[in-house]
């Protein structure tokens, strides 16, 4: 026989505190699933962690970005080469503040 961790009544109680309504149907459903859900997290309670690193990903994530250094600049010519309009060493663009 499994066990009730949570009853229908519950279930309606927290669906009106987010203002949330629901079929018949659909309350059985969400008690089940909820149900099915605190009965997982009970055996997940029961597993031995003493000794186990918390863990923030389940796989190692390593920085994938190159080092911030200083490095040369991009000669103005070549910053300008490719814009459709520029005057005295700056990109020309049209004005967006009346």
């Amino acid at each position: 026989m499994e066990r009730q961790k949570i009853s229908r009544d519950e279930v309606a109680y927290v669906a009106n505190l987010a203002r949330l309504s629901f079929t018949e149907e659909e309350e059985g459903r969400f008690t089940s699933q909820l149900n099915d859900i605190l009965l997982y997290m009970d055996q997940l309670n029961e597993i031995d962690t003493a000794g186990v690193e918390p863990l923030t990903h389940a796989i190692a994530q390593k920085n994938a970005f190159r080092d911030d250094a200083v490095g040369g600049a991009i000669p103005l010519e070549d910053a300008l080469a490719n814009a459709p309009e520029s005057r005295g060493g700056f990109f020309l663009v049209p004005k967006v503040i009346e």
